[in-house]
């Protein structure tokens, strides 16, 4: 099933709450929050209470992605928070199977996120234990970057290695981009800056959906 989730990242900082609740609106699958520590990745982003100070909105089911070092030291802040799924990446960690028995013992879906230059095969150890795969289609950081295609044959892997798992692109998604990453088999999307240029959050959500069908 095809699911959106659209990232706040590109928000005004001043507008975030009016605008997620212009995505649950829209009738969005899922909220996409991109947690940046200045540490994995440049710059900094935002942390729990701001997840929490939304959560209020609606119930559209949030899912922190953890770009952060010690993505385990925050897992406890973002549940707490109301987010259903934590994403962290097979990169900051040497124990991604323990840290994936962690999330699914506090009661969240886990998933497992690679960046564009991480090979696949860093997630096949635990394929069959998470919820969710995360494929960057950008290098993570910043918004507004250009889809990278390479990455798709990194979806494709995926898919092969286990058909049931929901993979998730994260980068460059608009409805051009959004057909080759589902063609390989990506079901979940992230998309932020497509969404800031459209003349509406709702317009933008009905022209990715309908790219889909």
């Amino acid at each position: 099933m095809i699911q959106l989730a659209p990232s706040i990242l590109s928000c005004d900082p001043s507008q975030f709450r009016p605008s997620v609740a212009e995505m649950m609106e829209a009738g969005v699958d899922w909220i996409h929050f991109d947690v940046m520590d200045g540490q994995f990745v440049p710059p900094i982003t935002f942390g729990a209470d701001l997840v929490k100070s939304l959560r209020s909105l609606g119930k559209t089911p949030f899912e922190a992605h953890l770009m952060t070092l010690t993505p385990d030291a925050h897992f406890d802040a973002f549940v707490k928070a109301g987010c259903r799924r934590i994403i962290f990446h097979a990169e900051a960690t040497h124990h991604a199977h323990r840290l994936v028995q962690t999330l699914h013992d506090m009661g969240v879906e886990a998933g497992v996120a690679i960046n564009p230059g991480t090979p696949e095969d860093v997630i096949l150890p635990v394929i069959g234990d998470i919820d969710l795969a995360l494929v960057m289609t950008v290098n993570p950081g910043w918004g507004g970057q250009q889809f990278i295609a390479s990455t798709l044959k990194k979806i494709e892997a995926l898919k092969r290695a286990r058909p049931d798992l929901d993979i998730e692109v994260d980068g460059g998604i608009d409805p051009t981009t959004i057909l080759g990453a589902m063609g390989a088999g990506a079901n979940v999307f992230v998309t932020g800056s497509f969404l800031m240029r459209s003349s509406s959050i709702a317009k933008g959500v009905q022209e990715l959906r309908a790219a889909c069908a």
